[in-house]
């Protein structure tokens, strides 16, 4: 039974039902969230072009373009929602529920749209947009337009060669589910850093990808200036 009340999204609903429908995937009932998601993609992709815009008002077109589908791609959607606790308050029917769908990553990045979309039709976009912009904080305050649209596997493969370290060693540390809905857990290792984190995903390449991202996160904790 997912609970709508623990997610930390920046909005108080007058129509609860709308946040209850944005939590709602296609395998649970007719209700669900796809409508929501069409309108919160939209809306998503114009405050983050405006957070943009603002934030950096040097940049090129082009640039501009590359960090903005860098924010609102599905790796950085899924995310966004795991920090916010999406995935608990989803609502799935007992096949997803079963393959571990409450932390796919098309399931929560769908559902941050979605919510998106709810919170829009429910306050309006400078309602939207302050979620956005709240939800979105620690990305936005670790942005940097040098990386910004790079994978983190890139970024971070970038990063320790800068400094004459070794690349990173990504392990497959286990597989589950059926064929159709496999998770693949990787291990990142740095050996010289004495780094060893581990990332999940439906491919060994996003569960690579969600790796590096917590590698970067590792990394900036042993060096403040890593903003990778």
């Amino acid at each position: 039974m997912s609970d709508a009340s623990r997610i930390a999204v920046d909005h108080v609903f007058a129509d609860p039902n709308l946040l209850r429908q944005a939590l709602t995937h296609r395998s649970y009932g007719v209700s669900n969230n796809e409508r929501l998601e069409f309108v919160g993609d939209a809306v998503l992709n114009c405050a983050v072009a405006l957070s943009l815009y603002e934030r950096f008002p040097a940049l090129p077109e082009g640039d501009l373009s590359r960090a903005r589908a860098h924010l609102v791609n599905r790796e950085t959607l899924a995310l966004v929602a795991r920090r916010l606790g999406l995935g608990g308050a989803i609502r799935l029917g007992e096949g997803e529920l079963r393959s571990g769908g409450t932390d796919r990553p098309s399931i929560l990045a769908d559902a941050m749209e979605a919510v998106i979309g709810a919170v829009f039709l429910d306050g309006g976009f400078d309602a939207a947009r302050r979620a956005i912009d709240a939800a979105y904080a620690d990305v936005l305050r670790e942005a940097d337009p040098a990386t910004l649209g790079k994978d983190p596997k890139t970024r971070l493969q970038e990063w320790l060669q800068s400094r004459r370290r070794s690349v990173p060693e990504y392990v497959i540390v286990a597989t589950s589910g059926e064929a159709h809905a496999q998770q693949f857990l990787v291990e990142c290792r740095i050996a010289e850093l004495s780094i060893v984190v581990r990332g999940n995903g439906a491919s060994r390449r996003t569960a690579e990808q969600d790796a590096a991202l917590k590698a970067l996160d590792a990394v900036r904790q042993t060096d403040p200036q890593a903003r990778g």
